[in-house]
């Protein structure tokens, strides 16, 4: 295989310097410097930094459609490969993956924020703990929580047919 593309080593710098640090880290010079490319170089693929954010949401769409692809003929089904890619330590390889994580760290420049969030996170997922006998259905509940909660806050649309439905779901998983 050969080396990427500058155009691919640039987004490889950007993605890498969103997942290690986050958006405050990432100006023109940083990815230059990390892509080992003259800012000129960068420029000439990607006339802004708005031009650079637009080339990784593409990749991203790219890969996304990628992945997609491989989860139809993944051996273990589309639900488990789903479920276990979008875990983030045990699917950080996945190239779709890693560029998602990247483009995620641009919600927040802070990173007290994210920090902040996954205390949030960690309270809820306690307090379902506290009335939901078993502490499997008690994650699967936050979990389910925390999706509806990220689709909300990206704008996506209500899953109304869930929502509809909640008290026949919440007793499928046995948390009524």
């Amino acid at each position: 295989m050969g080396r990427p593309s500058a155009r691919e080593q640039i987004l490889d710098a950007f993605q890498e310097i969103l997942i290690e640090s986050g958006s405050a880290a990432v100006t023109l010079d940083a990815v230059a410097a990390r892509a080992k490319v003259s800012k000129g170089g960068l420029l000439y693929h990607f006339g802004s930094k708005d031009a650079l954010l637009n080339g990784l949401l593409d990749r991203l769409l790219r890969l996304t459609a990628a992945d997609i692809e491989h989860a139809r003929t993944a051996p273990e089904g589309v639900l488990q490969y789903y479920l276990r890619s979008s875990v983030t330590d045990a699917s950080m390889d996945n190239p779709g993956h890693r560029c998602s994580v990247a483009v995620l760290r641009l919600l927040s420049s802070e990173s007290k924020v994210a920090e902040t969030m996954v205390e949030v996170g960690r309270r809820w997922t306690a307090l379902l703990a506290e009335h939901i006998d078993d502490p499997l259905t008690a994650e699967i509940v936050s979990v389910l929580g925390d999706g509806l909660y990220l689709r909300a806050t990206m704008g996506g649309p209500a899953p109304q047919p869930l929502l509809e439905r909640l008290p026949e779901v919440l007793h499928r998983l046995g948390a009524t």
